[in-house]
């Protein structure tokens, strides 16, 4: 039985949903940069860091691409109070585990991708994408997800 929803998301809905939304926006717009090979976003980066983005193979960059876009469905269909959310966000965690296996296991990234700054920007992306799915998992719990 499906419960009668609350007229009015609380405030935290609205925040953690805009929030999502523009970080997994950036997260699309990196991969959109990438993959299209835009010159003046991946100046930013070294020739063997390039090299290197650009010889992924088609799986991996299918997986980012989930990962990714998943993520932004997840956040937008949060904002609708869709149940839906919840799945979106399953299915962006598993594009970002195949990527993840990918980038740490199956692949030699070049030392100025294996910095500091970029293990604790891995480990943020995790947090991140975890604490949504469970984020949307209690909003769905609570009856605030349709």
């Amino acid at each position: 039985m499906q419960q009668a929803m609350p007229a009015r998301a609380p405030a935290h809905l609205w925040i953690v949903g805009v929030l999502a939304t523009l970080w997994m926006a950036f997260g699309c717009y990196d991969y959109s940069m990438t993959v299209t090979r835009n010159e003046k976003y991946l100046a930013m980066y070294g020739p063997d860091a390039l090299a290197y983005f650009t010889s992924f193979p088609a799986w991996a960059v299918g997986l980012w691409a989930i990962g990714v876009w998943g993520g932004l469905a997840g956040s937008l269909l949060l904002l609708a109070r869709s149940r839906y959310a919840v799945l979106a966000y399953a299915v962006s965690l598993l594009g970002l585990l195949g990527t993840t296996v990918y980038q740490f296991g199956l692949s030699s990234p070049p030392p100025s991708l294996m910095t500091t700054g970029m293990m604790v920007m891995t480990v943020v992306i995790w947090a991140i994408a975890l604490g949504l799915l469970a984020y949307a998992r209690a909003m769905q719990a609570r009856g605030l997800l349709r």
